[in-house]
């Protein structure tokens, strides 16, 4: 079985680090840990790598994040992959900081990267990993907020937090979502 295990987030080195890019920095922490190098290939930087006999392709799309769908589609067509074996790594600032639920589908919420994802699938039903960025910002201040960097005091967190997402991508490639919710999202 194939899964597509795309990590939201900007291209270029000014979104390096930010809110906005956490996909990009789940993805990068999974490849690490399984020391799956990435590749720059058409729509992304692609990583290949195995879980218990099961291929996951890493992707981390070079369009821009309201044109992530482009990446997307390619991919998933390219590789033959199911809609069910497709997860979307994203921030959510719905949540409170560190935060992640897994779901089967569902609305943007105003994410642009998951809008044009839908838009260009023509479904919001696939699965997505939410990570909670906070909403500590001023009135009108989201997108420096969301395009800032983490205070050193959410920094330091960081890394357990990617550990657990990186647990969360390997259940529901091997458990399925619906076993992976049960065991992963905290009332």
């Amino acid at each position: 079985m194939k899964y597509l295990i795309v990590g939201l987030g900007n291209i270029g080195r000014e979104y390096e680090n930010t809110r906005h890019n956490i996909g990009f920095s789940i993805l990068d922490a999974f490849a690490e840990a399984s020391n799956t190098v990435f590749s720059d290939m058409r729509y992304g930087a692609v990583g290949r790598t195995t879980v218990k006999g099961r291929s996951l392709i890493l992707l981390k799309p070079s369009t821009y994040m309201n044109l992530s769908g482009n990446a997307v589609r390619y991919w998933m067509q390219q590789e033959h992959i199911e809609l069910e074996n497709l997860l979307v790594l994203v921030d959510d600032i719905s949540l409170p900081f560190g935060t992640l639920r897994l779901k089967p589908g569902g609305s943007d919420g105003g994410h642009n990267g998951l809008k044009h994802i839908a838009e260009t699938l023509g479904t919001q039903n696939y699965a997505r990993l939410r990570f909670g960025l906070g909403n500590d910002f001023p009135r009108g201040m989201q997108v420096e907020y969301v395009l800032g960097t983490f205070p050193p005091e959410q920094r330091a967190l960081l890394p357990e937090r990617y550990e657990k997402a990186c647990e969360i991508i390997k259940s529901f490639c091997l458990a399925g979502i619906a076993i992976t919710m049960n065991q992963y999202n905290k009332k």
